[in-house]
């Protein structure tokens, strides 16, 4: 994925610039359209895109990817049943609402504590398939280990209360 304002002609007929410009990885795995779908909620999730920006054209997409354009009107379709776009008729789709998220500032601070655990896991001798198993595994660990504390109420788990984040 692309962020930044999405390169268009002057002469263009696509319309005015969009925050986002897709990118397709077709050795992922992901379906297409999941591709997308998880393009523009990784964009609201780091404030790339905001409520009211414009998600790119189906015409423009089809034409910049080279994929059947019901494979866009899916992923659009999906995001609207998910309340993060809103088609309009003859105007196009637009985000809807915002994803919960960390400010701006929280976000650069964690970017940057991020980047120095990775060059301490090249340091350690993890490629990146390794990085990626790490993390993944331990991403797992805590959502699991969350889902039991709340589960049981907040009881026993640092940093945590009943009612949430400490």
């Amino acid at each position: 994925m692309t962020l930044g304002k999405a390169d268009r002609s002057p002469g263009s007929l696509a319309g005015p610039p969009t925050p986002i410009a897709f990118r397709l990885d077709p050795a992922s795995g992901v379906p297409t359209y999941l591709q997308l779908v998880r393009q523009v909620e990784h964009a609201l999730l780091l404030g790339y895109l905001k409520p009211g920006d414009q998600l790119p054209k189906i015409r423009d997409v089809v034409a910049d990817l080279a994929i059947n354009p019901n494979t866009v009107l899916k992923a659009y379709r999906e995001l609207e049943h998910k309340g993060l776009a809103a088609g309009r008729p003859g105007q196009g789709t637009f985000v809807g609402s915002a994803v919960s998220q960390a400010t701006l500032p929280e976000l650069a601070g964690l970017r940057r504590h991020l980047r120095t655990w990775l060059h301490e896991a090249e340091a350690a001798g993890l490629d990146e398939a390794g990085i990626v198993a790490l993390f993944t595994t331990s991403l797992r660990d805590f959502i699991e280990r969350r889902e039991v504390d709340d589960a049981r109420g907040g009881q026993d788990a640092p940093g945590r209360s009943a009612g949430g984040v400490a």
